[in-house]
């Protein structure tokens, strides 16, 4: 029982990170769509950047929403009893592949 309850709060606290992200990028989203880049003269109409950069994190965006979407399911699934670990590993591999996908995208639109 102590085990569920542990993974109750930190599979909550996933969810947490998920929103909280989510967040952040629909802030960045209408901050730049806002100011249409004007730093670097670009608008998402004419730039290739831009386009990219809204598309990348348009669908890492949506993916990490369908991964919020399921971990709240499974921690629905585990309140009412019906634990399965097939479906805590599905979660945990879905949510690690777009961690790593995330570390991609920061580091080659955000860093270099």
């Amino acid at each position: 029982e102590n085990d569920r309850a542990r993974f109750k709060k930190f599979l909550g606290l996933t969810i947490l990170g998920g929103v909280v992200f989510l967040g952040c990028q629909a802030y960045e989203w209408t901050h730049l769509l806002g100011e249409r880049l004007p730093g670097l003269g670009i608008s998402f109409s004419n730039s290739l950047f831009a386009t990219t950069f809204f598309v990348l994190t348009g669908f890492h965006g949506l993916h990490v929403t369908g991964g919020v979407i399921y971990n709240a399911c499974v921690l629905a699934a585990v309140n009412r009893g019906r634990y399965e670990a097939k479906h805590v590993e599905i979660a945990g591999l879905y949510w690690h592949f777009v961690d790593l996908v995330w570390i991609l995208i920061f580091t080659f639109v955000y860093l270099l």
